[in-house]
């Protein structure tokens, strides 16, 4: 996990990345968030998308408007609905009336704890998008690829006219992505990973934290390295004494930001449940044993 480049960071500002793509930074760093939330404006001209819109915060919109200018905005897309992606779509939506697509809205289990604190349930889309369905406008087509696992409606979007493809959080360019149980789930993370490696036509990734990735199948191929590593390291450790979800954390992750150390415990919980279901290891209450 990288530390955030010096600043000062170009928040606000519209970034021509390529002729059909803009980046527009949102002013929400966080340790979750790196320098804030990247939205994406695709098309030029006639007509565009907007991807990720952001936190519903005027500065952001002010600076989406800016971006946009006269342009006729034919959709806002959303990856997910965690709340540093989507809340904006519906102030956007109100602004120039394009309609909200993307992802599905998630509604979690209300029994028993909360864990839905982080996402944005005010999230009503005019059209969910299905794996492979398409959004076209004038000289762009952006195509759904179904991506659950760091939340279980996550999808990324493929511009099909150059190559690139936007993805959300599920691969971002600072950090591995957090998957957080229940709805977080770390086989269908997996299964998302080996999805996208399998799409060699993908020229570059846009993610919505951090810097692009221009090679983007030699980034996925070590995130799968990685996550199994890590699952090596919990079975080595259960292979020694039972541990609670906790006690992995300052053993796995040396140096985290303890800011950071309530989402390693979630992760290390995704990849503890991956393994339950697969028989190789058992909990008793808070204790995880390996078989």
């Amino acid at each position: 996990m990288a530390g955030p480049p010096p600043k000062p960071w170009p928040t606000g500002e519209a970034i021509q990345l390529e002729p059909l793509v803009r980046r527009v930074l949102a002013p929400n760093p966080s340790p979750y968030t790196y320098t804030g939330t990247q939205s994406y404006i695709v098309g030029i001209g006639d007509g565009c998308a907007v991807i990720d819109p952001g936190p519903d915060e005027e500065d952001h919109l002010l600076a989406l408007d800016a971006a946009i200018g006269e342009e006729h905005v034919c959709a806002i897309m959303c990856t997910h609905t965690h709340r540093d992606h989507s809340p904006a779509a519906k102030s956007l939506a109100q602004r120039t009336g394009a309609p909200i697509v993307g992802c599905a809205p998630l509604v979690l289990d209300d029994s028993g704890p909360r864990a839905d604190a982080s996402f944005d349930r005010t999230y009503e889309p005019d059209r969910v998008m299905e794996d492979g369905e398409a959004m076209t406008g004038p000289g762009w087509t952006l195509r759904a690829i179904a991506t659950p696992g760091h939340v279980s409606n996550h999808l990324c979007f493929a511009l099909d006219e150059t190559g690139a493809v936007f993805t959300g959080d599920h691969v971002m360019g600072w950090s591995t992505s957090v998957v957080v149980p229940p709805d977080g789930d770390m086989a269908d993370y997996m299964t998302s990973l080996e999805k996208l490696y399998g799409r060699e036509e993908d020229r570059i990734y846009y993610p919505a934290h951090g810097e692009a990735i221009e090679k983007p199948r030699q980034l996925v191929r070590g995130m799968i390295g990685h996550r199994r590593q890590r699952e090596n390291q919990i079975l080595r450790h259960l292979s020694e004494a039972p541990h609670e979800a906790a006690d992995f954390v300052p053993k796995m992750y040396k140096g985290l930001d303890e800011r950071l150390h309530g989402a390693a415990r979630m992760s290390v919980t995704a990849h503890l449940i991956d393994l339950e279901r697969r028989g190789l290891v058992t909990r008793a209450g808070d204790e995880w044993r390996a078989n």
